[in-house]
């Protein structure tokens, strides 16, 4: 029953009741969006380090791991070493194909056209019949002029008998002299007239044989500019066929004129300057071939001078009128210290690398950078031969962490199924330890290798495929064995699957390094914490096995 003298709740009225409905959805929000926090920033087992372990490493990668951060032990990265090399200076420039000779095949007669002897894009020599032209009207011209050839020879002939009989004549003093030089007149005046119809007839003859188009230089066939049944003249603009001298070719590109100088003293030596030919995108090498000549004025417009090189083109990947990328080495650094690329930064400090030192620490180093060439660049301070550079992880590294210098995985005997089906991850610490010293088995990159050589502990590298196998057997025992139709793996101790993989990966195409390269550095970026705490207990085990 209700009691007017009772005094009403303040939490009963509506206006009340809502306020503390939206005070209690705002509460559960903060803590979803809490929960949800926690979630993606917690660190795998941040409270407990791993087993083996010691405790103060663990605190570290709890501190600042966060879900891209090894909380059980070192991060892995890709190492280089640095060592001694030559880098070659290259100019590079745009250049244009140009053909050794070109020719425009017109008729030298007028004509309907009966035939053509050649198929578009052949190969032709000089000489070679190429149209045949309607010859039935030079070929009565020529008739007609032998006729009057004839008739002109045999009143010559008559005029020399004549010209006897008046010279015995004028000896018996029977005629007058004047007779007789008459005479002599016109056998010279018919003489005249015979050599005329003979020019006549060789004419004749010439236009004759204008009716078979031939090929004025040796080359390639283009495409046909007229068909059969039309009627061609000497004036037509495109005339019949373009023929151009293919092999070799010449390429014509510039320099700038400080360049010149170096150039004009090699050549004058006689020095042959190689010059290469590389496409649009500067991925593939066309041809191979020498400078020939420089021009003999600088265009004041852009400070530049025109070079022309010579390159063989048996294999006809040249064209003419084609664009490409000119590169001409212009001096060559000797015996310098050189790093791949890849493990060059810039930041705030300016040019610095990575190096690892001998208790597996990363130290951040600036550098003075030279040339380069390719992958590879020359540094000038700040790095010596024997060094280790960080190539990949380095986006996760920071000064004096602790760090495990990993093989990257290669392709084994089962093909391209990647670590799934017989490639194998390197011996991490193995790799870390050995990584600076130059070993018969490939640890020291031989003169002219790509960057990234197995022989290197930096490389980087897969096949396509390898990474779903290769998340799946990284967590495996070492003991344990491949897919079926691979071999087992080797024990531990056994150093012949560090010197297979880089057989493999000797083997594979820049192509496949390159990729290779890409997903080894995908999966150390895209790892989840769990995948790495996995691979981190891989390696202690492994060091555990060969007693380190």
């Amino acid at each position: 029953m209700h009691d007017p003298l009772r005094a009403p709740d303040p939490l009963s009225s509506p206006k009340r009741r809502r306020w503390v409905r939206v005070g209690i959805a705002v509460l559960v929000l903060l803590l979803v969006a809490g929960g949800t926090w926690w979630w993606f920033n917690r660190t795998p087992d941040s409270g407990t380090p791993a087993e083996g372990a010691p405790k103060g490493d663990a605190k570290k990668g709890a501190g600042k791991g966060g879900r891209g951060s090894f909380a059980t032990g070192p991060q892995p990265v890709a190492a280089a070493t640095a060592r001694k090399g030559d880098i070659r200076i290259i100019q590079t420039s745009l250049g244009t194909v140009n053909a050794l000779n070109t020719a425009i095949v017109r008729t030298r007669v007028d004509g309907p056209l009966l035939a053509l002897h050649f198929k578009e894009g052949q190969s032709v020599k000089a000489g070679d019949v190429l149209a045949q032209i309607d010859p039935a009207p030079f070929e009565v011209a020529l008739s007609q002029a032998e006729g009057q050839l004839a008739r002109d020879m045999a009143q010559l002939q008559n005029a020399r008998v004549d010209l006897d009989r008046y010279k015995t004549l004028l000896a018996q003093d029977s005629i007058a002299r004047q007779q007789v030089d008459a005479q002599e007149a016109t056998v010279k005046q018919f003489e005249g007239t015979v050599k005329i119809d003979r020019a006549i007839v060789d004419n004749a003859k010439l236009q004759l044989g204008y009716t078979k188009v031939t090929a004025p230089i040796s080359g390639r066939l283009g495409l046909r500019q007229v068909d059969v049944g039309n009627t061609v003249h000497p004036g037509d603009t495109n005339g019949i066929i373009v023929i151009t001298q293919v092999n070799p070719l010449t390429t014509v590109f510039t320099i700038p004129q400080d360049s010149l100088q170096r150039l004009l003293a090699e050549l004058r030596r006689g020095d042959k300057i190689e010059v290469e030919a590389w496409d649009r995108e500067q991925k593939n090498k066309l041809a191979t071939g020498v400078l020939i000549t420089t021009d003999n004025q600088v265009d004041v417009t852009t400070g530049t001078v025109k070079l022309k090189a010579q390159f063989p083109n048996d294999n006809g990947v040249l064209f003419p009128n084609q664009f490409v990328n000119v590169r001409m080495v212009v001096d060559i650094r000797t015996d310098v210290t050189v790093i791949p690329a890849a493990a060059v930064q810039t930041g705030p400090q300016g040019t610095v690398v990575y190096v690892v030192k001998e208790d597996n620490t990363v130290t951040m180093r600036p550098v003075k950078l030279g040339p380069a060439e390719g992958e590879r660049v020359m540094v000038e301070s700040g790095v010596e031969p024997g060094d280790r550079v960080v190539t990949d992880g380095i986006d996760r590294l920071r000064e004096g962490a602790k760090v495990e210098v990993v093989q990257p995985l290669v392709p084994g005997p089962g093909g391209r199924g990647g670590a799934g089906k017989g490639g194998r991850r390197g011996d991490a610490s193995k790799a870390g330890g050995d990584a600076g010293k130059a070993t018969p088995s490939g640890d020291a990159r031989k003169p002219g290798t790509a960057p990234g050589d197995p022989g290197t502990p930096g490389t980087q590298g897969k096949t396509p495929g390898a990474v779903g196998d290769a998340e799946k057997k990284s967590a495996a025992p070492a003991g344990s064995s491949v897919s079926s139709g691979s071999p087992p793996p080797a024990s531990a101790t056994d150093p012949k699957p560090g010197n297979d993989m880089r057989d493999n990966f000797k083997n594979a195409s820049p192509e496949e390094r390159e990729k290779m390269r890409e997903a080894f550095k995908k999966r150390m970026e895209s790892a989840s914490p769990e995948e790495r705490a996995r691979m981190q207990e891989q390696m202690r085990k492994r060091r555990e096995a060969q007693g380190q």
